[in-house]
């Protein structure tokens, strides 16, 4: 049997302290190794949360019932004996820098549960770490550090839901200190200085947007493997924007830093809005600020009336299950009539023609349309299903605009259809109708009215507010306009100007409390045309230039990067398969319909796409009744490639 000395570097030695040598055998297992290495060291502590890191092969040794000659180590491997956990500076969207223990040696998707679960934040799948963006730093701000955090002392907890203690983590409410950490996280931050927003990175373009989703940390391999070390930065944030089972009660600093992602988005433009949203994310964001000084937390949980609304949660879906098949006859018989004369303009069409009249009928989760009302008793012009389509607002209230826009599944990619209604009360209508027929259900929804009652309460808010200020600050009392809105409206209007038109849309959002202005403010965010959309540079197979790679949580969408124009959409349920050419970083897409793709990615790495691509299919694979329990080898074997577990 080989035996040989084997040198290894115990990381709690010092960094001066020479390497300990330890006499070894090829059978001896890596357990037996850090067996020897602690009772050389002669330091009397905890070892458990140790491991043996291999340097050249940039490897873990956790299985430690393996021997020697089964990992392949020989004399002359660099071994470094270190902790697992470790410290990381972590940068949360509020703008705020946490340093805390974090595992270094397990896949980033551990580490970020890891993470979430002593922040309290459920649903951990949704975020993920990136590698910031690098600041540059003027001599001036050498003494502005930012304050960092420090909760390296909470003890690290296996439990899948941490313990609460009054509404937070019991790891909180050991001290002052660290109530008002959790306070930090869970209430939102006031606006920030017009100053701050201009020092902050703002991406120019699509391709500026494209090279940070080329910053994010790959989810099947350690911290270690990818360069960060101990005390290292790193960012957290929502990753998948498909947001499951969110609740005010238990999801206080979810909603909240989920808030700070969108408003930041907002701010630095790295979503389009229109001129009369971007006034409503002002109004509200002065509303939240104004609220959440008199109304510190939003809601949280009580244990017992908890424990009730889950059990008859539980219960009314048995009874949905039970009673499908009476509710659905019953639907058929009761399905409201909704038909009338609307606009139709097909922009994919060579022509150069408007809107066109027609006589539109909608029926169970299709609409058909006829040259007239008298005509609606025969064949229809053209009868199109709506059940799987996208469906967006396109509004302008001012101008009376009330457009629905649909992106209706195809074989070839998605067919868009644009809807114009005349009025409020035919938009409202309509639109929910289509968001119904979207998710397969018919106008007999008990959803439906509630749908329409929502649109119109979005409308109004877009209304400008008439009369009195009602609790608008009085002239003396100014808010900072420019802590609101993006920049680009700091350089088209004055303080003095944007200042009425904010107040104006605050009239219709005074009254919401501290959690439905946050809702309210997510809401109109996930409505915005752009969003979910991450952006990749791309190369197709065949093409000679450039192109965008638009990654949706149900679409994949291609760009023109020299127009900007969508030339392709493909759906995810139309996916048969996918899978990446490893050896020339090629990633092919099958669809029904016998429709290829294949592309080489520019400003990332494949398998951060192939990570997007899996990570929303695993999204959509999550229900009700799985959601205490996360299927992490399922996430794993739909991210991971071939470094799957």
């Amino acid at each position: 049997m080989a035996s040989w000395d084997l040198s290894v570097t115990v990381e709690d030695l010092g960094s001066d302290a020479p390497a300990v040598t330890l006499s070894v055998a090829s059978d001896l297992h890596v357990g037996g190794v850090i067996l020897k290495l602690v009772e050389k060291t002669q330091i009397k502590r905890d070892w458990s949360d140790h491991a043996i890191w291999w340097e050249q092969k940039q490897q873990w040794l956790l299985r430690t019932a393996w021997t020697l000659e089964k990992y392949g180590i020989h004399a002359d491997a660099r071994l470094l004996f270190m902790p697992q956990h470790k410290p990381l500076k972590l940068g949360l969207p509020n703008g705020t820098t946490l340093r805390l223990r974090a595992c270094f040696s397990r896949p980033v998707f551990q580490t970020v549960m890891g993470i979430c679960r002593m922040l309290n934040i459920r649903h951990p799948e949704e975020l993920s770490l990136l590698r910031p963006i690098e600041e540059k730093k003027k001599k001036k701000d050498k003494d502005s550090a930012q304050e960092i955090y420090d909760l390296t002392e909470v003890p690290l907890s296996s439990a899948s839901q941490p313990l609460l203690y009054d509404g937070m983590p019991a790891h909180f409410a050991d001290s002052p200190e660290m109530e008002a950490v959790y306070k930090m996280l869970s209430v939102t931050q006031p606006p920030p200085a017009p100053e701050v927003i201009a020092k902050q990175y703002r991406p120019a373009s699509v391709v500026d947007k494209a090279h940070i989703n080329g910053r994010w940390l790959d989810s099947s391999r350690c911290l270690m493997q990818q360069g960060i070390q101990e005390n290292d930065r790193v960012w957290l944030r929502f990753k998948y924007f498909s947001f499951y089972d969110m609740d005010p009660k238990y999801d206080v600093v979810r909603l909240t830093q989920l808030y700070e992602q969108a408003r930041w988005a907002i701010l630095l433009e790295d979503i389009d809005c229109t001129e009369e949203e971007m006034m409503l994310f002002g109004a509200l964001q002065y509303h939240i600020s104004k609220v959440s000084q008199s109304e510190p937390q939003m809601q949280s949980s009580n244990a017992a009336m908890d424990d009730l609304e889950t059990a008859l949660q539980s219960l009314e879906v048995k009874l949905e299950g039970e009673s499908s098949s009476a509710s659905e006859m019953l639907e058929n018989l009761t399905a409201p009539d909704l038909n009338d004369y609307l606009k139709i303009f097909r922009p994919k069409r060579l022509t150069l023609k408007g809107y066109k009249q027609y006589w539109f009928k909608f029926q169970n989760t299709s609409i058909s349309y006829f040259k007239s009302k008298e005509e609606s008793i025969g064949e229809p012009i053209q009868q199109i299903n709506l059940k799987g389509c996208e469906v967006a607002p396109d509004v302008n209230v001012a101008a009376q605009k009330f457009l629905i826009r649909l992106l209706i599944p195809a074989p070839e990619g998605m067919n868009e259809v644009y809807l114009r209604c005349e009025n409020e009360q035919q938009y409202a209508q309509w639109m929910a109708a289509c968001r119904l027929a979207s998710k397969g259900k018919t106008l007999a929804d008990s959803s439906f009215q509630s749908e329409i009652q929502s649109i119109r309460t979005f409308l109004a808010m877009q209304k400008k507010g008439s009369g009195s200020h009602g609790d608008a600050p009085t002239s003396d009392e100014s808010i900072n306009t420019h802590s609101l809105v993006s920049p680009r409206y700091h350089k088209k209007y004055k303080t003095k100007q944007l200042t009425p038109r904010i107040l104006d849309a605050y009239q219709n959002v005074a009254q919401l409390s501290l959690t439905d202005a946050v809702m309210r403010f997510l809401q109109i965010w996930q409505a915005l045309p752009d969003f979910g959309l991450s952006y990749v540079v791309v190369r197709f197979k065949g093409s000679r230039k450039d192109e965008v790679l638009g990654i949706a949580p149900n679409r994949l969408i291609r760009i023109d990067l020299a127009v900007g124009d969508v030339v392709k959409t493909w759906r995810y349920n139309n996916m048969k398969q996918w899978n990446v050419n490893w050896d020339i970083r090629q990633m092919a897409i099958e669809f029904e319909g016998n429709i290829n793709i294949a592309f080489g990615c520019v400003t990332a790495d494949c398998k951060i796409v192939h990570e997007f691509i899996g990570g929303y299919i695993f999204m959509s694979t999550r229900s009700r009744a799985k959601s205490d329990t996360l299927n992490e080898e399922l996430f794993h074997k739909l991210t991971g490639g071939h470094e799957a577990l």
